[in-house]
């Protein structure tokens, strides 16, 4: 499973590890601020709702997949998981990650797993001092809905983390609901930055300014894919 290499997997070509990266800088924007409840929306298999839980008195992890939730759990009950990677072709190995290799074992309990739709949240996942969108908004069905609601599950002072590197396909997200990656009719090219600026604005303001973050995901032993994620931190004010 490619993203159990991603979260739990050794670095690859002196490219930090992603989810814990992007769980520091989440945590580094929060310093002064209250630092209780966290919501990492798509959070995959774990990894950064796990760093975030060193700092938070609780954590949520909720993902579309139910697959990638029980990595999580596996890992939280166990103490170890078991996950293969592709070496070439039909050729595999095992690799084995716990809780001790990652230092979180003595929060473990103050995070939960859940399966859940970031579009569609139910009504008690609310009261959060941080919500993580790590490479989720280009992945969802409708991001519009996703924005307009929002605001509505942070604390007001409280902050929204969103990092993305913006791959808008239609295989995840019909073209008419794209939030950047186009050309308007006029012919002005439309931005995501620019989007979720505009669609947020109501109720959130820009905390600082947009950040690089690098990636890797290894495919197999002799192909990798490199990336950036551009992180962004936004303060709710209304």
């Amino acid at each position: 499973m490619l993203y159990c290499d991603f979260h739990y997997g050794p670095d690859h070509y002196g490219v930090p590890n992603f989810a814990k990266a992007v769980a520091d800088l989440a945590v580094e924007a929060c310093q002064g601020r209250p630092m209780r409840r966290a919501l990492d929306l798509g959070c995959a298999v774990g990894r950064t709702a796990f760093e975030l839980s060193r700092h938070f008195e609780y954590v949520l992890g909720l993902d579309f997949s139910a697959r990638f939730i029980r990595m999580g759990l596996q890992l939280k009950e166990q103490g170890f998981a078991k996950f293969t990677v592709v070496e070439e072709g039909e050729l595999t190995k095992e690799l084995t990650v716990t809780m001790p290799e990652l230092k979180v074992e003595e929060f473990k309990d103050r995070v939960e797993f859940f399966q859940g739709d970031a579009c569609n949240l139910d009504p008690r996942f609310t009261n959060y001092d941080l919500i993580t969108a790590i490479n989720l908004i280009d992945r969802l069905y409708d991001p519009r809905i996703f924005l307009d609601m929002i605001h509505e599950r942070i604390n007001i002072g409280g902050l929204l983390v969103i990092s993305d590197p913006y791959t808008w396909l239609e295989e995840y997200t019909p073209k008419e609901y794209w939030l950047g990656g186009f050309k308007h009719k006029d012919g002005k090219p439309v931005h995501t930055l620019d989007s979720l600026k505009r669609i947020l604005a109501p109720h959130f303001r820009l905390v600082g300014s947009p950040r690089d973050v690098p990636f890797v995901i290894r495919e197999t032993k002799h192909k990798f894919q490199h990336s950036i994620s551009e992180f962004t931190v936004w303060e709710r004010y209304a």
